[in-house]
């Protein structure tokens, strides 16, 4: 059964597996046995963290606001546009991937630059407005990213390398 967080983001056109997917996409180039499953698993286990959900719900108000005109001048006009330098999007989806430390920052980076798969629907503008969505949707699935990144045994083995030696 979908979590509330999940019925909330399908609401806006976005699946687990739409974030999956760029979750597997940033990982299977380090881990060739990567699934599905752990990168749908991992998009569910930084979901299920509050101060995930916090962001989320910030995120996804603002925008559902915006796109009834109920923002207040000259926020309303700066949403409406997508102005390229107003940043607080990214700024809260920052929120997300720090839950995970440099290696979340910079493929949200990355993410926010290329913007593949839902992340590019979200970003092109339609009837809808997902200032922040299509942000917070990128630190979703680098948090989940780097959460798989440091769960791989193999990046222990610098650290048992460097205690094993006399």
């Amino acid at each position: 059964m979908p979590s509330e967080m999940e019925k909330r983001l399908l609401d806006r056109g976005v699946s687990i597996n739409d974030v999956a997917e760029i979750v597997y996409s940033l990982q299977v180039p380090y881990n060739a046995d990567l699934t599905m499953m752990e990168c749908t698993d991992s998009v569910r286990t930084v979901l299920a963290k509050r101060e995930v959900q916090y962001v989320l719900f910030t995120g996804i108000a603002l925008d559902e606001l915006a796109e009834r005109g109920e923002l207040p001048q000259p926020l309303q006009a700066i949403m409406e546009a997508d102005e390229s330098l107003y940043g607080v999007d990214e700024t809260l989806a920052l929120g997300i991937t720090n839950v995970y430390g440099m290696i979340g920052l910079t493929s949200f980076g990355y993410l926010d630059k290329v913007k593949p798969g839902i992340i590019r629907k979200l970003n092109e503008k339609g009837k809808h407005i997902h200032v922040f969505l299509d942000d917070l949707v990128a630190g979703l699935a680098a948090a989940a990213s780097a959460r798989i990144a440091h769960q791989d045994p193999k990046a222990n083995r610098y650290i048992e390398a460097n205690f094993d030696t006399p």
